[in-house]
């Protein structure tokens, strides 16, 4: 009688729909700042590395090498989100899917690092509509590829298998 339980409980558990694990985002305590202290990724996910990228030219006719042919901190955040974007949805992924961003946005006596129109550009994306928060690096660089970049950012996406 205790074999034939036994094959019953696990013939039912078999059968079961495996629990979904999801995608844990943990707040700063006593903080409305727009990431995460920390996400937990469960192992059912598939993990995206998406490379570093840089904003688009907002202005054809300023010097390529100049922050003028790109805009400034804001403009330029928001082009390079809007560039991840893209790439995430054609990876059928979203920016609620990303877990971890890392930001680096130039240093310089040229252009100190504009932290206020970082994240201006940053909460068009994080923490108003789209309340999922990566954990997420600031960091101030002297200069990127193009002396005209103030803004590179790169990101880690995961989606649960389904």
């Amino acid at each position: 009688m205790k074999s034939r339980t036994l094959l019953t409980l696990a013939a039912l558990l078999a059968s079961a729909p495996a629990a979904r694990a999801d995608v844990a985002r943990y707040p700063i305590p006593n903080s409305t700042f727009p990431i995460a202290l920390a996400v937990q990724v469960p192992s059912t996910a598939t993990t995206y590395y998406i490379s570093g990228q840089v904003p688009p030219v907002a202005n054809k006719d300023a010097d390529p090498a100049s922050p003028q042919a790109y805009g400034d901190v804001k403009t330029q955040t928001v082009g390079v989100l809007n560039r991840i974007k893209g790439i995430l949805e054609g990876l059928g992924l979203g920016m609620g899917d990303v877990v971890k961003m890392q930001a680096f946005l130039v240093h310089d006596a040229r252009a100190p690092m504009d932290f206020k129109g970082f994240m201006e550009g940053y909460t068009q994306f994080f923490g108003g509509s789209q309340p999922n928060l990566p954990a997420r690096t600031t960091v101030g660089v002297a200069s990127l590829a193009n002396p005209g970049f103030l803004v590179e950012i790169e990101v880690v996406a995961v989606k649960d298998a389904k």
